[in-house]
């Protein structure tokens, strides 16, 4: 897995050294990665869902549909097949002459009509295709059928039921027919008419919507009853018909008014007819438009969250990732730094013993000629001469000051506790910065209590402090600026204040005082690691420092150091 990952672009980096733009880089194929690793999942979950979502409520709509057409057929089906098992009754009660009789065909269809109900009319006809009697709303007696394909039918079949056809007035009628055959071969047929007013009403009790449509269909596409939305009777479907389905089956397509549908369809067993439902889509998944949105909005909104949560989380990832590298190249920079100061004060351990060798010889050379100076009592121009012995002589005790200030701080590379006197370290430190204090006409005032014990503590290490210091102080105050060093004996320690009248520090700069790296200096001017490494400094040596400031009033340092050093601190 690491091998794939290290192979991904990704994590591909140039080589710049540390420079912005590989934070920039990184931030960003990070956040690619994790959006990619979170949004993927969700949208795979969502997509699953609503596909899982569809499928169920699709089931759970055209199941009932379905159940509804089936229902419906069947009904009609009884219906047409009742009407045709009276007709084909009435035929096998009756003989032909029976029914030849206009009496009582009279008679037998006012009661088909009382009892059953639906019929228009009822015909004799004869095995040559001749109207021999009838009973009806028209004058159909004596009319020949042997040429009409319903005729041909019956005969063929011996049971017929015709289309929906509108008939002499000019409403809709369904015919059925049925033969029978008599002795010698000779048969004969009974023809009745049906309204489809009992087939509307059927179609009226499946109590669609508005929307949607219920109607018969034959097979030649004609309509056979009334729709809302494609046409009257015997006008053409213009969706076209359903494959044919021995059960009730449904299809999805585009009807003519350009609406997505869902089409249920039954066909019938014995007669001519489909019985088709038209159900617009939106109407049937509203529902689902509904939780399609819902789902929407909630993957949006946890795109969203889980973004704002990658770039939060990557940003502060990056920021630590690179505060901490530069915190690394600045510990880098500082043992470097050490390491030179090491050398640096090496080498000026070397020097300070090089300087005092012909230092002394000068010395000596220099006393010598002022005492041979003073024995001779006729020396011309004696004084002058011992003026300029005795200038020889301080300046040898100058660069004497000087390499012993040398000395002292390049001892401080290595610890060693010894007695100090605090006034005597504190006034060797100011010696380092008096030539800069001069330079800026800064006022140092230095107040030194008397008679203050001895400390037992590291020389180098407190001058390194005291240099921080005074340091700080001199990069807090202008030109001209005052600073006070005190010392006093505050019981069980010692304390060493440095007050400046410099800038000063907010509350939040105060409370990151002693933190490694942080620095109010201008950039270039300063590691920020001057008072972390004093904190450590005087916490090794059993002491404490406190700082107090106020913006444009400026800052005191004191540092509390104790009278007896602990044996587990010298250690």
């Amino acid at each position: 897995m690491s091998g794939w990952l290290k192979n991904l672009s990704l994590f591909d980096f140039p080589d710049d050294g540390g420079s912005p733009e590989i934070y920039r880089l990184l931030r960003r194929r990070i956040i690619v990665l994790m959006v990619l690793i979170t949004v993927i999942p969700l949208f795979s979950m969502a997509m699953i869902n609503s596909h899982q979502y569809r499928k169920t409520l699709r089931q759970e709509i055209v199941n009932p549909l379905l159940v509804l057409v089936s229902k419906s057929k069947h009904s009609m089906e009884l219906f047409l097949a009742e009407r045709l098992s009276v007709v084909s009754f009435v035929g096998s009660e009756h003989t032909f002459e029976e029914l030849a009789d206009q009496g009582n065909l009279n008679r037998i269809f006012h009661v088909m009509k009382q009892e059953f109900g639906g019929f228009v009319d009822l015909g004799l006809i004869d095995e040559n295709g001749m109207q021999v009697s009838y009973v009806g709303p028209y004058d159909l007696e004596g009319r020949n059928y042997s040429e009409q394909p319903w005729f041909h039918e019956v005969c063929s079949r011996g049971a017929y039921i015709s289309d929906v056809f509108m008939g002499f007035r000019r409403f809709p009628h369904i015919a059925m027919a049925v033969q029978r055959k008599i002795e010698g071969g000779k048969s004969w047929t009974l023809r009745a008419t049906i309204d489809t007013h009992t087939i509307d009403e059927l179609i009226a009790s499946m109590r669609l919507d508005a929307k949607s449509d219920g109607f018969l269909v034959n097979k030649d596409g004609a309509l056979q009853t009334a729709t809302r939305n494609y046409g009257g009777v015997l006008d053409h479907f213009p969706v076209g018909l359903p494959s044919f389905s021995s059960e009730p089956n449904y299809t999805e397509t585009t009807d003519s008014l350009g609406r997505e549908v869902l089409v249920a369809y039954a066909y019938f067993q014995n007669s001519p007819f489909i019985l088709v439902v038209v159900k617009p889509m939106g109407e049937l998944f509203r529902s689902w438009r509904t939780l399609k949105g819902e789902i929407f909005y909630v993957f949006i909104a946890g795109v969203l969250i889980i973004v704002l949560v990658v770039f939060k989380l990557t940003g502060s990832l990056i920021h630590r990732l690179q505060e901490s590298d530069e915190r690394r190249e600045a510990v880098f920079r500082e043992v470097e730094h050490s390491h030179k100061l090491s050398s640096i004060g090496r080498l000026a351990a070397g020097v300070a013993h090089e300087i005092n060798n012909p230092m002394a010889v000068i010395n000596e050379k220099a006393g010598l000629m002022k005492d041979l100076i003073e024995l001779d009592s006729d020396f011309k121009d004696k004084k002058k001469f011992l003026a300029l012995t005795d200038a020889i002589i301080n300046s040898v005790e100058r660069c004497r000051s000087i390499t012993h200030r040398l000395l002292g701080f390049a001892r401080r590379m290595e610890p060693h506790i010894e007695n100090l006197d605090i006034n005597e370290v504190v006034s060797e430190t100011l010696g380092f910065v008096e030539k800069e204090a001069r330079y800026r006409n800064l006022d140092l005032r230095l107040q030194l209590a008397d008679n203050l014990p001895e400390i037992a503590s590291d020389r180098g290490q407190l001058q390194q402090v005291f240099l921080n210091l005074l340091s700080n102080a001199f990069a807090a105050v202008e030109d001209r600026g005052t600073i006070s060093i005190c010392t006093c004996d505050c019981g069980e320690v010692l304390a060493v204040s440095v007050e400046d009248n410099g800038c000063g520090m907010s509350e939040e700069t105060l409370n990151r005082f002693y933190e490694p790296f942080f620095s109010t200096k201008k950039k270039g001017h300063g590691t920020g690691l001057g008072m972390f490494i004093t904190y450590g400094i005087i916490k090794r040596l059993g002491g404490r420092i406190e700082a107090k400031s106020k913006e444009g009033q400026g800052t005191t340092v004191t540092v509390y150091l104790p009278k007896r050093l602990q044996a587990q601190q010298t250690g």
